[in-house]
């Protein structure tokens, strides 16, 4: 089964059940490299109705306390509290907090899961702990972080440009996909590496892709690194046109409707499952839950 995200009702505890979206890339172009050594890129992000959630608390002796955070990675590491460090010290609240992460998204996946954690973490501190910064000033900030952490702020589907931080709302067809996440963790920055990675793909624009156009360049070098990622292609492949999201090594297929990748989601082979091949029926999602949580925590 799926990790679903569930929105919490008004009155929940103010820090409790913050979700954490993941999000696909439906393309992503590698235009350019900067003298600098980053990539430019043009994707198009958006949301889907699966992730983690992030429960706070919020301290008055100043201390970031991760009560469980994710498997694996060590505090000084972890995205999530260098998001409440970085925004205690640019706000010069003397707030802290305690964090409970949730964690459902695997780690080098490709769909956003510790950009995610860090951008709820920010959105909702922001929140609890009354710094009062908005969107743009809050995404400003995120991009110290990473560079897909601000349109996980900002909260819309967006065209994105850049290293990724330029954004431009898009309202995208929120469709059905089947999503299937291979049993490896993909390392961006070996995949950035491959000397055979394509790294100067003619920009293209938002109607070119809405006509059709756009791929992912890292999916050539990413298939032939990772066998598991080849074998979610090969078995997907019988339901439509199969992209891989970031630098994957998620892959998913858009399917007609929820009964239809929820029908593809259930057909993955035993034997696959087995080997720790997991795919769920998720949905594009436009705007994300966590503008919603926010909206109810203002409420409240």
């Amino acid at each position: 089964m799926k990790p679903k995200i569930v929105l919490p009702e008004a009155s929940v505890a103010p820090g409790a059940a913050w979700p954490a979206p993941a999000k696909l890339n439906l393309f992503l172009h590698i235009t350019g490299r900067r003298d600098d050594g980053y990539h430019e890129l043009q994707t198009l992000y958006q949301f889907i109705d699966a992730g983690d959630t992030l429960d706070i608390r919020v301290r008055d002796d100043g201390r970031i306390v991760r009560r469980r955070g994710a498997p694996g990675v060590a505090m000084t590491d972890d995205l999530m509290v260098r998001a409440a460090m970085r925004l205690q010290q640019f706000s010069g609240t003397r707030l802290g907090a305690e964090l409970w992460l949730h964690k459902r998204l695997p780690a080098g996946a490709g769909i956003g899961g510790g950009s995610s954690d860090a951008a709820t973490t920010l959105v909702a501190l922001n929140h609890l702990w009354g710094t009062g910064l908005n969107s743009d000033a809050l995404a400003q900030l995120a991009l110290s972080l990473g560079a897909d952490v601000p349109v996980f702020v900002k909260g819309q589907a967006a065209w994105a440009e850049g290293l990724g931080e330029r954004l431009q709302t898009v309202d995208a067809e929120q469709v059905w996909y089947v999503l299937v996440l291979p049993p490896c963790e993909v390392s961006t920055a070996v995949a950035f590496a491959e000397a055979e990675l394509t790294r100067n793909t003619p920009p293209i624009t938002i109607s070119d892709f809405f006509s059709g156009q756009g791929r992912n360049d890292f999916e050539p070098v990413v298939r032939r690194r990772y066998i598991e990622v080849e074998q979610a292609f090969e078995w997907l492949e019988q339901f439509g046109q199969v992209r891989l999201s970031g630098s994957g090594g998620a892959c998913f297929v858009a399917c007609r409707d929820a009964d239809s990748a929820r029908h593809a989601s259930r057909a993955l082979p035993l034997e696959m499952r087995d080997a720790g091949f997991m795919a769920w029926a998720v949905q594009g999602l436009n705007r994300s839950p966590l503008l919603q949580r926010l909206e109810l925590a203002r409420q409240a």
